[in-house]
C-alpha cells in the first residue's frame, strides 16, 4: 500500500495540474471500486472547478468551488497519470506500459486550465481503493477522517508531544507507532526506518519511550518522512508516480526488506534482522535498536 510519502508525492503531482482547472467531462468506467461510487459522481463533478488538491494521512482531497470536496484513496495499487490531450507519452524513466494499464483504468477526468487540456486518469488493478464525497464544512468530521491522529509532518509531533501519546501503552513500539488513531499516515516501511534512524527497538514497551528517546523517535519520524518526500517516495509492487516514474527512496533503505545484510550505522557490527509483528515484517538490528 503506497505509504504517507508517496501520496504527498502524488498530491504534489496533481496539484500544478488539477489546481484551477475546470472539471470539462468526467469517465466513470465501472459502478465501484472498494465502494461504490457515489450517487450522480460524474454529473456532480462535471464543470466544477477545482480549488486546491491536499492531504490528510493517506487521503487525498480534491477541494471544489462548491461542495462536496472528494475524497480518494488509492487502497493497495491506485494511482493516477496525467495526459496531455495532444501528447500520449507519459515522462520518467521508469513506467509501467501503458497498454497492460488501460483495462484498470477506472476514472478519467478531462480538464481544462489556461487553454491546455489533461486528462488525469485513476488506475487501480485490485480495486481497492475508493472515491467518495464530503462536504466541506464537516470535513473533519468524516468517519473516515474524525479518528485520525497527529500528521507526522511539519513541527507539531515533537518528543514532548509523542511522549504523551505513548504513556501507559504496553504494545510493542511498532505496533503503537502503527495506531492511525496516535500518528496519522504512518506506515509499515517508514516505522521500520525512523526506528534505525531512533536505534529503538520495534518490541521495546511503547510507554519506556519518553525524554530523549520520544525526542530522538519524534525527529527521527519527521525526517524520514521528509526525506522519503523529497526522493519522491518508495516504489515497492505497485507504486509509481503522477507522471508514471518510480521513487527512488527504497535505494535508501538502511534496514527494510535488508535481513541478513550487515547494519549500516557506523560502528555497528550487527546484521539486520527480520521478524514478524501483527502479521507485518518488521526489519530491525537487535545490535544497535534498543
Amino acid at each position: 500500500m503506497p505509504e504517507l510519502p508517496e501520496v504527498e508525492t502524488v498530491r504534489r503531482g496533481l496539484a500544478p495540474v488539477m489546481e484551477d482547472a475546470t472539471i470539462v467531462a468526467v469517465e466513470q468506467r465501472r459502478p465501484d471500486l472498494r465502494f461504490p461510487f457515489p450517487e450522480d459522481f460524474a454529473a456532480r463533478l462535471q464543470g466544477r472547478r477545482i480549488v486546491s488538491v491536499g492531504r490528510r494521512a493517506k487521503f487525498l482531497f480534491i477541494h471544489l468551488d462548491k461542495d462536496p470536496v472528494l475524497i480518494a484513496h488509492l487502497g493497495m495499487s491506485g494511482s493516477f497519470r496525467i495526459h496531455d490531450e495532444d501528447s500520449q507519452e507519459m515522462p520518467g524513466n521508469f513506467r509501467h506500459e501503458r497498454t497492460k494499464l488501460a483495462a484498470h483504468d477506472h476514472v478519467v477526468l478531462h480538464l481544462e486550465r489556461g487553454g491546455r487540456t489533461h486528462r488525469v486518469v485513476y488506475n487501480d488493478p485490485r480495486r481497492f481503493g475508493f472515491m467518495v464525497f464530503a462536504e466541506a464544512y464537516d470535513l473533519d468530521a468524516h468517519p473516515f477522517l474524525a479518528s485520525l491522529g497527529i500528521e507526522p509532518t511539519g513541527n507539531a509531533l515533537d518528543g514532548a508531544v509523542l511522549a504523551a501519546l505513548l504513556a501507559g501503552r504496553r504494545s510493542p513500539l511498532k505496533a503503537a507507532l502503527l495506531d492511525q488513531k496516535l500518528i496519522a499516515g504512518l506506515g509499515n516501511i517508514y516505522v521500520c526506518e525512523a526506528l534505525w534512524r531512533a536505534g529503538l527497538s520495534p518490541k521495546r514497551l511503547a510507554g519506556t519511550v519518553s525524554g530523549r528517546r520520544a525526542a530522538r523517535l519524534a525527529d527521527a519520524i519527521r525526517t524520514v518522512i521528509a526525506d522519503a518526500i523529497a526522493a519522491g517516495g518508495s516504489t515497492l509492487r505497485d507504486h509509481q508516480l503522477t507522471d508514471g516514474s518510480l521513487g527512488y527512496f527504497q535505494h535508501s533503505f538502511n534496514v527494510y526488506d535488508r535481513e541478513g545484510e550487515p547494519c549500516r550505522r557506523e560502528g555497528c557490527a550487527g546484521v539486520v534482522k527480520r521478524v514478524v509483528q501483527s502479521g507485518r515484517s518488521t526489519f530491525y538490528c537487535s545490535a544497535c535498536q534498543r
